[in-house]
């Protein structure tokens, strides 16, 4: 419970703080970000990603009246409770706003149903959140049809490469294979940044949040999946090795690590559900950069590194991806959108003459599966075309295929 004068003195610091705000590198999202008259615009991301920033750019750009902005996740709102909305409600009803611009909303249980609320009393709504399951839980329940969401994830390339002033090219791409997106980050390259940024998920957003009183597994666990990136797991293999009794606990740990955006576990494809649940995983983390805050050793595999920035790449361009894995035959990504298979990728540092065949032979046999008549292996820096069993193979150098 908070009082209402220390409300409204947050709203007047967080509103003068965020007008005054770097607006730093345009986003590319921006161009996407439209109010739907009675609709919700939700923006999702990890946290550090850049929403505020974004919001910022949203501000400058469309918002020509006034606003309430409210950032929740300040120390001074920390005991702010669902009985605490009509509190809100009454600085609202003096500001006579009626853009709500809501930071990190989802840290207040109940948020949901007063955001419908607002909606229902004419309010335009703006909210961002660092909690993936949002997009299928609360909102998919409180706010169905009345939401539309956009996912924010650390700089693109093509933002890498504006921020730092860099041409787009193999030299620049393998420095965004180093150094990731992180906005913070790249300002200073300090590794404390980070190493902070995973602390706040690890113990605060997970830990503390869930009850978790076995903080030590947890980072455990998470350092494992950083240094096995782009590599099968499965929740009873990862059990033996944490030395933990119950899968369950693996199954919930994987399941926080993916709701903060810190991992995405990705299927093997298969038109049976069945066959997906009881095949290993393949694990993507969110950033490369952030990996050498965890382990160091990952780093020195660039072929794992290149697949892991595809991944996000695709994930980025609102794909969904599954890993092909037939007759020995395997692929790196099926690539969908709305349930259809719209292209097959391979991702390898380099093709030569020790791994032609299983590249090929592996991306082949996913065109065969899907009846594609062409297909795409993505390399650091290679440009060429391939013609085999009548069908087209373009090896494509990654600084080209990242928009």
């Amino acid at each position: 419970m908070i009082k209402k004068l220390l409300l409204a003195e947050v709203i007047s610091f967080q509103k003068n703080k965020i007008q005054n705000n770097d607006l730093g590198q345009t986003r590319n999202l921006l161009a996407d970000l439209q109010h739907t008259p009675g609709h919700a615009l939700i923006i999702s991301g990890m946290r550090r990603c850049g929403k505020s920033t974004l919001l910022s750019q949203f501000i400058s750009a469309y918002l020509d009246e006034a606003y309430v902005y409210l950032n929740f996740d300040s120390a001074r709102l920390y005991s702010f409770e669902m009985q605490d909305f009509p509190l809100l409600d009454e600085v609202l009803n003096e500001n006579q706003s009626r853009w709500l611009i809501f930071d990190e909303i989802q840290i207040v249980d109940g948020w949901e149903m007063y955001a419908r609320q607002k909606l229902d009393e004419g309010f335009k709504l703006v909210i961002t959140c660092s909690n993936a399951s949002l997009l299928s839980g609360e909102l998919g329940t409180k706010l169905t049809g009345r939401h539309i969401t956009k996912e924010l994830f650390p700089f693109s390339f093509d933002e890498f490469c504006s921020f730092r002033k860099l041409s787009k090219d193999a030299k620049a791409f393998a420095r965004y294979l180093e150094l990731g997106g992180f906005p913070a980050y790249l300002r200073e390259e300090n590794p404390d940044i980070h190493t902070a940024l995973l602390d706040d998920i690890v113990c605060r957003d997970i830990a503390v949040r869930h009850s978790i009183r076995d903080v030590k597994s947890l980072k455990r666990l998470l350092v494992f999946l950083a240094s096995n990136c782009s590599k099968l797991i499965s929740a009873n293999k990862l059990k033996q090795y944490m030395d933990v009794k119950s899968t369950a606990t693996i199954v919930e740990y994987l399941n926080h690590f993916e709701e903060s955006y810190l991992i995405q576990l990705v299927s093997k494809f298969s038109y049976s559900q069945k066959v997906q649940l009881v095949n290993p995983r393949k694990v993507y983390f969110i950033d490369n950069g952030l990996q050498q805050a965890i382990t160091a050793g990952f780093s020195k595999d660039l072929g794992r590194r290149l697949e892991n920035a595809v991944f996000w790449e695709l994930r980025r361009q609102g794909h969904t991806m599954h890993y092909f894995n037939e007759n020995g035959r395997e692929c790196d990504f099926v690539v969908s959108r709305h349930d259809k298979v719209e292209r097959v990728i391979q991702v390898c540092q380099s093709i030569h003459a020790e791994n032609v065949q299983r590249e090929i032979q592996g991306l082949l046999g996913a065109m065969q599966f899907f009846k594609h008549e062409s297909g795409t292996v993505i390399t650091l820096d290679q440009k060429d075309v391939i013609y085999t069993d009548g069908k087209r193979i373009d090896v494509v150098p990654a600084y080209l295929f990242f928009k």
